[in-house]
């Protein structure tokens, strides 16, 4: 986004550290609730946002069950079905599955669902190291079924925040942006 990101105009703040962790600590508990305790859940970060948050909430789940779950990384560059208006030279991140995801029940995590295109790639990568018993998701933020393109929802949701499309929803986190936020924002109009 680079220089289109500075244009962005901040609409509302949704989320700030304090809710984004009280969110990350309840989807935590979810998730082991849904799975009966923590000794087969591998989660899985979707590079970029997807994957501080997947560490987060392993960290929630070890602090709570004392069992720390199984974690990999999973890049999807090169499976998004909109490669061709990424660029020339797509920047592509290693996938890190260190442990053999077969029979294992799988939690993608990602900040933001909107048009469900990035789970589908995810999926289709993930598909291609091998078969899980399940494969659930858990997103910070679900923008609404409305913008929905596939047929794909959360197990396990944040928050929900309803949008327009001309809104841009951005998860903002240390690791990258140096403040820990959730905020709706817009372009200028010209």
């Amino acid at each position: 986004m680079g220089d289109v990101e500075a244009t962005l105009i901040e609409k509302s703040r949704i989320m700030d550290e304090t809710r984004m962790e009280r969110a990350l600590s309840r989807l935590a508990t979810e998730i082991v609730e849904a799975n009966h305790g923590a000794e087969n859940i591998y989660l899985v970060g979707i590079r970029r946002r997807g994957v501080p948050l997947a560490e987060r909430l392993r960290d929630k789940i070890e602090a709570n069950e004392g069992t720390r779950p199984i974690y990999g990384i999973i890049d999807i560059t090169l499976y998004r079905d909109d490669l061709s208006t990424v660029g020339a030279n797509p920047i592509v991140n290693r996938t890190e599955l260190a442990e053999d995801i077969d029979g294992k029940c799988v939690v993608l995590v990602d900040d933001v669902l909107y048009t469900g295109r990035t789970i589908r790639a995810a999926l289709d990568q993930l598909m291609d190291f091998g078969r899980p018993r399940r494969v659930q998701l858990a997103v910070l933020i679900d923008r609404g079924k409305e913008h929905r393109e596939l047929p794909i929802q959360a197990d396990f949701v944040g928050k929900v925040v309803p949008t327009k499309a001309t809104e841009i929803i951005k998860v903002m986190l240390k690791e990258f942006d140096d403040i820990e936020a959730v905020g709706i924002f817009e372009r200028p109009s010209e």
